[in-house]
């Protein structure tokens, strides 16, 4: 996915002489190319991310546009406070690009983990947030991060799931996909989690023999309120599936709106990770397993609950 950010960056640097590019020490075999096409505007600060964040914030009070890179859990967290104060609350077109959310850098260990990214960032005015599935979103996204006034924060994931563009489909902040149609029950998903979703939804759908929706959110915030409102007033069931925790993520951004909208489902259940540090070590999918997000253990939660209620 981040090649594909790559190149949609390029783009946007040769149509835009104001954009600059800033790295916390990261991105050997990936960003070479920004680096020797724009010299002038590739800065690398070294590993020292609250010091990009200010100087991100210098270059943004003079007119520029400023891309700020790392691996996600260093950039949203090693400099909140700076992110907070002097990006959000003057309101700066500088755009954070988090490498690796969720579990994509498992092996790494608990200190590389991205697992609140999405709270935190949604909590802050003025705070675009983006979690793209695919290569088709992570371009359409980057661009669009580059191309509207304001902070934002984008997820980028180590692992693309399948493509399922459609030449139908253009990103839009604030809009999201319905990449399997159905009307009985309702999956939400955000990020590359997605191709979990769409296997949990087949599963589910061969044993409960009902039609299961399956949308992409790749805008958390803002998020998509005409199309969640749309599927889930004539839904029977509601489920949401993040890699992010529990908290303060997709499912309590729904959640959230659909109390707001006055909607009231019989059975809405967010599926993420835990409250608590999986320690563990292994790839991706093994901690994903872990944290009981596989395609078996989920269809089996949403089935029992399924037949529980309905």
């Amino acid at each position: 996915m981040r090649h594909d950010f790559v190149k949609q960056v390029l783009v946007e640097m040769k149509k835009n002489p104001n954009i600059f590019f800033l790295t916390a020490d990261l991105g050997f075999n990936a960003l070479e190319s920004i680096r020797d096409k724009f010299p002038d505007r590739f800065i690398n600060v070294g590993v020292a991310e609250a010091n990009m964040i200010g100087v991100a914030t210098g270059l943004a009070l003079n007119g520029k546009t400023v891309i700020t890179y790392s691996i996600a859990s260093f950039l949203t967290l090693r400099c909140f406070e700076q992110i907070r104060t002097d990006v959000c609350y003057h309101n700066l077109n500088v755009k954070l690009f988090g490498a690796g959310g969720g579990y994509n850098y498992a092996t790494h260990g608990v200190t590389h983990h991205t697992v609140e990214d999405i709270a935190i960032m949604r909590a802050l005015p003025n705070m675009q947030v983006m979690c793209p599935a695919y290569s088709w979103e992570a371009a359409g996204a980057t661009k669009a991060a580059l191309t509207t006034p304001g902070p934002t924060y984008m997820r980028l994931s180590k692992n693309p799931g399948t493509d399922f563009s459609q030449s139908k489909w253009q990103f839009k902040i604030g809009q999201g996909y319905e990449i399997k149609p159905g009307q009985d029950i309702v999956m939400i998903s955000t990020g590359n989690i997605l191709d979990l979703a769409i296997a949990t939804a087949e599963k589910v759908e061969s044993v409960l023999k009902k039609k299961v929706s399956v949308i992409s959110m790749p805008s958390v915030k803002p998020l998509d309120h005409k199309l969640i409102l749309t599927k889930t007033k004539k839904a029977r069931a509601i489920f949401t599936i993040e890699e992010h925790s529990l908290i303060g993520g997709l499912g309590g951004a729904v959640a959230e709106l659909l109390l707001s909208s006055l909607i009231r489902p019989k059975l809405f259940k967010s599926f993420g990770l835990p409250d608590h540090f999986i320690k563990n070590v292994g790839n991706r999918d093994y901690l994903l397993d872990q944290a009981g997000l596989s395609a078996n253990n989920l269809s089996k939660q949403i089935t029992s609950a399924y037949l529980k209620y309905f």
